[in-house]
């Protein structure tokens, strides 16, 4: 069984309506649905925006339902003007953008304990997701997705991120989901439609665009589970 988190209920809930025979779990007020998509064991959880939800979802999807790996999915903004409104961004990697311990000497985004500032995401599951979004007709691009508990719509914002971390997408989870699953050596990956550039438009762009993006990684999620349920068959 693997585990698919998404803050929003518009991120989840289509994917939830596929599962077969559904089991819900409430925890911490959590609602993680398990069941089967086309034959494939999966555990889908909402854990509502922001950097300590997801880690609360992330490690209670990892101790009470035993994924074997987890699939951060939704929609993100664009850092990099190559990035376009309904791109798909696969994650090389994570990170904590406002993860600030810099008066004690650290650098930016340094994740104590960890001693690391970017989290690697599993290459294979990022790899398929590619394929399964390439296999959808989408345009994907790989590089860092950068987090922190701030919806960005600043081009100041926008560029301080870009600059600092070399991150091409931001959002308010990846990086905390990134962090636990590294914590408790679980594999995991990050796949992300763009909705917005991030910027001064985002408040315009965002709810124009978030239905159309999140329906997208829907569709390369259900691509991604029908290549494992083949990969379960030989």
């Amino acid at each position: 069984m693997f585990g698919i988190i998404g803050a929003m209920d518009v991120e989840v809930d289509e994917l939830k309506k596929m599962v077969s025979s559904p089991v819900t779990t409430k925890i911490a007020g959590i609602d993680f649905v398990c069941g089967e998509i086309e034959n494939v064991m999966v555990c889908i959880a909402q854990c509502s925006p922001g950097k300590v939800n997801a880690a609360l979802c992330t490690q209670i999807m990892i101790d009470r339902f035993s994924v074997e790996f987890i699939v951060n999915t939704g929609v993100a903004c664009s850092l990099s003007d190559e990035v376009r409104i309904k791109n798909i961004v696969i994650a090389s990697d994570v990170c904590q953008y406002d993860m600030d311990s810099t008066g004690c000497g650290d650098p930016l985004g340094y994740i104590s304990g960890l001693n690391v500032i970017k989290i690697s995401a599993d290459p294979a599951i990022s790899d398929s997701l590619a394929r399964a979004a390439i296999s959808c007709g989408e345009k994907i691009h790989r590089g860092s997705v950068a987090s922190g508990d701030t919806f960005i719509a600043s081009n100041k914002l926008k560029k301080h991120i870009a600059d600092s971390f070399g991150a091409i997408c931001g959002e308010m989870e990846g990086g905390a989901i990134g962090q636990v699953c590294y914590a408790n050596g679980v594999p995991f990956a990050v796949i992300r439609s763009i909705s917005d550039g991030g910027d001064d438009n985002s408040y315009i762009d965002y709810p124009t665009f978030k239905k159309i993006a999140a329906n997208i990684s829907t569709a390369i999620l259900v691509s991604f589970i029908k290549e494992q349920k083949v990969q379960l068959e030989f």
